[in-house]
């Protein structure tokens, strides 16, 4: 993940381009990719898989610019699967988890300069999480903070650290995550 991060950061500075401030009223869509971190922690087992790590999973998102600070934003995270198998009292056990979330929030983006700007977003997460097949949903709180290049006036690249709130388990994905992604404005 560190390297895809890097690989996206290193194509940001090696672009030029003229950041345009957001026209009101357009639009834009995108796409990233999730690092995100999971574990596992039942207790007086043993296993040798990993009870914790990080995983790389894919974002979609599409947003609508109020005016040039200003605009709403909405998008789906795909977390992935996870296995861990484990021994308790001699007994094999296994737990597998898929977690996936929607947000809606509102974004305030604030230039630095023509081409970089920083960001912040709130709003809400519905979170789900199956455990085992059984599925728990919970809504939360989603928040954002990150910054955003722009390589011309309709691509950009931005690199994020995204709070999606509780799962209805503690098993499974964590709470947060880092996308890097890429945006086209219409």
């Amino acid at each position: 993940m560190k390297k895809i991060l890097f690989a996206l950061i290193a194509s940001a500075t090696a672009l030029t381009g003229v950041a345009q401030a957001a026209d009101a009223g357009t639009a834009y869509v995108g796409a990233g990719l999730v690092g995100s971190r999971y574990k596992f922690d039942v207790p007086n087992s043993s296993s040798t898989d990993d009870r914790s790590g990080s995983k790389v999973s894919g974002k979609l998102f599409a947003g609508y610019n109020l005016d040039k600070n200003w605009a709403v934003e909405g998008g789906y995270t795909d977390f992935g699967k996870n296995t861990y198998n484990y021994t308790k009292n001699g007994v094999t056990g296994k737990i597998e988890s898929k977690s996936n979330s929607l947000y809606l929030a509102g974004k305030y983006s604030q230039p630095i300069n023509e081409q970089f700007a920083v960001f912040g977003k709130l709003g809400v997460a519905r979170n789900s999480n199956k455990i085992n097949g059984n599925k728990g949903d919970k809504t939360g709180l989603y928040a954002s903070v990150g910054g955003e290049y722009a390589i011309n006036k309709n691509v950009s690249l931005s690199l994020e650290y995204e709070h999606y709130g509780k799962n209805e388990s503690d098993l499974g994905r964590k709470n947060g995550a880092i996308t890097g992604g890429l945006r086209y404005n219409f």
